[in-house]
Protein backbone atom coordinates (compact mmCIF):
# COMPACT_ATOMS: atom_id res chain seq x y z
CA UNK A 1 0.00 0.00 0.00
CA UNK A 2 1.71 3.01 -0.98
CA UNK A 3 1.79 6.31 1.03
CA UNK A 4 -0.91 8.37 -1.23
CA UNK A 5 -3.38 5.17 -0.48
CA UNK A 6 -2.98 5.68 3.20
CA UNK A 7 -3.23 9.39 3.34
CA UNK A 8 -7.23 8.64 1.44
CA UNK A 9 -7.82 6.40 4.29
CA UNK A 10 -6.65 8.75 6.80
CA UNK A 11 -9.32 11.74 5.16
CA UNK A 12 -11.76 8.93 4.74
CA UNK A 13 -11.25 8.06 8.92
CA UNK A 14 -12.02 11.66 9.16
CA UNK A 15 -14.91 12.37 7.31
CA UNK A 16 -16.60 9.25 8.52
CA UNK A 17 -16.01 10.31 12.48
CA UNK A 18 -17.59 13.84 11.71
CA UNK A 19 -20.89 11.93 9.93
CA UNK A 20 -21.12 9.67 12.17
CA UNK A 21 -20.88 12.47 15.51
CA UNK A 22 -23.88 13.88 14.05
CA UNK A 23 -25.54 10.48 14.85
CA UNK A 24 -24.97 10.49 18.53
CA UNK A 25 -27.47 11.96 21.06
CA UNK A 26 -25.24 12.77 23.92
CA UNK A 27 -24.19 16.84 22.98
CA UNK A 28 -20.70 16.11 24.33
CA UNK A 29 -20.16 12.92 23.12
CA UNK A 30 -21.34 14.58 19.66
CA UNK A 31 -18.12 17.00 20.60
CA UNK A 32 -15.84 14.87 21.25
CA UNK A 33 -15.91 12.56 18.50
CA UNK A 34 -16.25 15.53 16.14
CA UNK A 35 -13.50 17.50 17.21
CA UNK A 36 -11.14 14.16 16.13
CA UNK A 37 -12.35 13.85 12.99
CA UNK A 38 -12.38 17.19 12.59
CA UNK A 39 -8.61 17.68 13.26
CA UNK A 40 -8.30 14.41 11.28
CA UNK A 41 -9.77 15.95 8.28
CA UNK A 42 -8.03 19.38 9.13
CA UNK A 43 -4.54 17.23 9.07
CA UNK A 44 -5.70 15.51 5.70
CA UNK A 45 -6.19 18.80 4.10
CA UNK A 46 -2.93 20.42 4.56
CA UNK A 47 -1.39 17.19 3.28
CA UNK A 48 -3.18 17.75 0.25
CA UNK A 49 -2.99 20.96 0.47
CA UNK A 50 -6.21 22.04 0.28
CA UNK A 51 -5.96 25.02 2.69
CA UNK A 52 -9.94 25.88 2.64
CA UNK A 53 -10.70 22.61 3.77
CA UNK A 54 -8.10 23.00 6.42
CA UNK A 55 -8.98 26.34 7.45
CA UNK A 56 -12.80 24.91 8.32
CA UNK A 57 -12.00 22.17 10.27
CA UNK A 58 -9.74 24.04 12.15
CA UNK A 59 -12.25 26.32 13.08
CA UNK A 60 -14.79 23.34 13.91
CA UNK A 61 -12.03 22.31 16.50
CA UNK A 62 -11.97 25.49 17.95
CA UNK A 63 -15.83 25.62 17.86
CA UNK A 64 -16.27 22.31 19.63
CA UNK A 65 -13.43 22.77 22.09
CA UNK A 66 -15.07 26.38 23.19
CA UNK A 67 -18.35 24.47 24.10
CA UNK A 68 -16.75 21.61 25.80
CA UNK A 69 -14.84 23.93 28.04
CA UNK A 70 -18.25 25.04 28.71
CA UNK A 71 -19.72 22.12 29.11
CA UNK A 72 -17.56 20.95 31.94
CA UNK A 73 -17.73 24.73 33.73
CA UNK A 74 -21.62 24.13 33.54
CA UNK A 75 -21.67 23.51 37.61
CA UNK A 76 -19.70 26.09 38.42
CA UNK A 77 -21.27 28.88 36.22
CA UNK A 78 -24.37 28.26 38.09
CA UNK A 79 -26.27 27.27 34.68
CA UNK A 80 -28.07 24.72 36.20
CA UNK A 81 -31.13 25.81 38.00
CA UNK A 82 -33.61 23.40 40.63
CA UNK A 83 -37.68 24.08 40.42
CA UNK A 84 -39.71 22.33 43.15
CA UNK A 85 -42.41 20.40 41.43
CA UNK A 86 -46.31 18.95 43.18
CA UNK A 87 -47.41 15.47 41.82
CA UNK A 88 -50.44 17.65 40.14
CA UNK A 89 -48.30 20.30 38.41
CA UNK A 90 -48.85 20.55 34.68
CA UNK A 91 -45.29 20.83 34.41
CA UNK A 92 -43.90 17.61 35.39
CA UNK A 93 -47.20 15.50 33.97
CA UNK A 94 -45.64 17.57 30.72
CA UNK A 95 -42.39 16.64 31.28
CA UNK A 96 -43.43 12.97 32.41
CA UNK A 97 -45.42 12.43 29.66
CA UNK A 98 -42.85 13.54 26.77
CA UNK A 99 -40.35 11.33 27.94
CA UNK A 100 -42.62 8.40 29.29
CA UNK A 101 -40.93 6.02 26.81
CA UNK A 102 -37.29 6.58 27.18
CA UNK A 103 -37.85 6.63 31.31
CA UNK A 104 -39.63 2.92 30.77
CA UNK A 105 -36.46 2.19 28.94
CA UNK A 106 -34.27 3.55 31.34
CA UNK A 107 -36.28 2.44 34.38
CA UNK A 108 -38.32 -0.61 34.21
CA UNK A 109 -41.56 -0.92 36.08
CA UNK A 110 -42.30 2.56 36.75
CA UNK A 111 -45.21 3.37 38.47
CA UNK A 112 -46.00 6.76 36.48
CA UNK A 113 -48.58 8.10 38.46
CA UNK A 114 -45.50 7.88 41.39
CA UNK A 115 -48.72 7.48 44.07
CA UNK A 116 -46.22 7.88 46.88
CA UNK A 117 -44.43 10.86 45.60
CA UNK A 118 -43.98 13.92 48.25
CA UNK A 119 -41.37 15.62 46.93
CA UNK A 120 -40.18 16.68 43.33
CA UNK A 121 -37.44 18.77 41.54
CA UNK A 122 -36.99 19.57 37.97
CA UNK A 123 -33.45 20.84 37.18
CA UNK A 124 -33.30 23.21 34.57
CA UNK A 125 -30.26 24.03 32.38
CA UNK A 126 -30.28 27.30 30.89
CA UNK A 127 -34.01 27.73 30.74
CA UNK A 128 -34.40 24.05 29.64
CA UNK A 129 -35.46 21.05 31.65
CA UNK A 130 -33.39 18.46 31.65
CA UNK A 131 -33.48 16.36 34.79
CA UNK A 132 -36.71 14.70 37.00
CA UNK A 133 -36.26 13.66 40.84
CA UNK A 134 -38.78 12.25 42.58
CA UNK A 135 -38.89 11.08 45.74
CA UNK A 136 -41.23 9.90 49.06
CA UNK A 137 -39.47 11.53 52.07
CA UNK A 138 -39.69 11.40 55.79
CA UNK A 139 -37.64 12.50 58.33
CA UNK A 140 -34.89 13.60 55.88
CA UNK A 141 -34.82 10.12 53.97
CA UNK A 142 -36.13 10.37 50.68
CA UNK A 143 -36.76 7.01 48.53
CA UNK A 144 -36.35 7.95 44.96
CA UNK A 145 -39.24 6.89 42.51
CA UNK A 146 -37.60 8.51 39.88
CA UNK A 147 -33.77 10.28 39.13
CA UNK A 148 -34.50 11.06 34.99
CA UNK A 149 -32.05 13.11 32.85
CA UNK A 150 -32.72 14.13 29.57
CA UNK A 151 -30.55 12.18 26.88
CA UNK A 152 -28.71 14.74 25.58
CA UNK A 153 -27.38 15.89 29.07
CA UNK A 154 -26.52 12.14 30.77
CA UNK A 155 -23.02 13.09 30.63
CA UNK A 156 -22.92 16.53 32.35
CA UNK A 157 -22.63 16.98 36.20
CA UNK A 158 -26.18 17.02 36.70
CA UNK A 159 -25.75 14.50 40.14
CA UNK A 160 -22.54 16.58 41.51
CA UNK A 161 -25.13 19.94 41.59
CA UNK A 162 -28.37 18.15 42.53
CA UNK A 163 -27.03 16.22 45.59
CA UNK A 164 -26.32 19.26 47.54
CA UNK A 165 -29.13 21.38 46.32
CA UNK A 166 -31.31 18.37 47.86
CA UNK A 167 -29.36 18.01 51.22
CA UNK A 168 -29.84 22.13 51.47
CA UNK A 169 -33.62 21.15 51.31
CA UNK A 170 -33.31 19.28 54.54
CA UNK A 171 -33.17 16.17 52.78
CA UNK A 172 -30.38 13.69 54.85
CA UNK A 173 -30.24 10.41 53.08
CA UNK A 174 -31.28 9.03 49.31
CA UNK A 175 -32.57 5.64 49.26
CA UNK A 176 -32.78 3.88 45.73
CA UNK A 177 -34.26 0.05 45.58
CA UNK A 178 -35.30 0.50 41.64
CA UNK A 179 -33.55 -1.39 38.67
CA UNK A 180 -30.06 -0.83 38.68
CA UNK A 181 -30.02 -2.42 35.03
CA UNK A 182 -28.38 0.89 33.26
CA UNK A 183 -27.33 2.53 36.72
CA UNK A 184 -24.38 0.92 38.52
CA UNK A 185 -21.72 3.28 37.40
CA UNK A 186 -23.94 6.79 37.83
CA UNK A 187 -25.16 5.12 41.41
CA UNK A 188 -21.14 4.37 42.50
CA UNK A 189 -19.88 7.38 40.59
CA UNK A 190 -22.51 9.41 42.76
CA UNK A 191 -21.34 7.58 46.16
CA UNK A 192 -24.31 5.52 46.83
CA UNK A 193 -23.39 2.43 48.43
CA UNK A 194 -25.29 -0.94 47.94
CA UNK A 195 -26.69 -2.76 50.87
CA UNK A 196 -28.58 -5.75 50.05
CA UNK A 197 -31.16 -4.72 46.79
CA UNK A 198 -31.03 -1.36 47.87
CA UNK A 199 -28.32 1.66 47.18
CA UNK A 200 -27.73 4.19 49.90
CA UNK A 201 -26.36 7.78 49.74
CA UNK A 202 -25.57 10.14 52.88
CA UNK A 203 -26.03 13.83 52.12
Amino acid sequence: MDSKMLIEIFGYIGSFLVLVSFLMVSVVKLRVVNTIGSLIFMIYALIIKSYPTAIMNFCLVLINLHFLYRMSKTENNKEYELVKVKKNDSLLKYLVDKYHDDIEECFPGTKFNFPKMNKGYVVFCQNTPVGITLGQEKDGEMDLLLDYTTPEYRDFSIGNYLLPKLKEEGITKLIYSGSDEHHKEYLKKMGFEKQDKKYIKTL
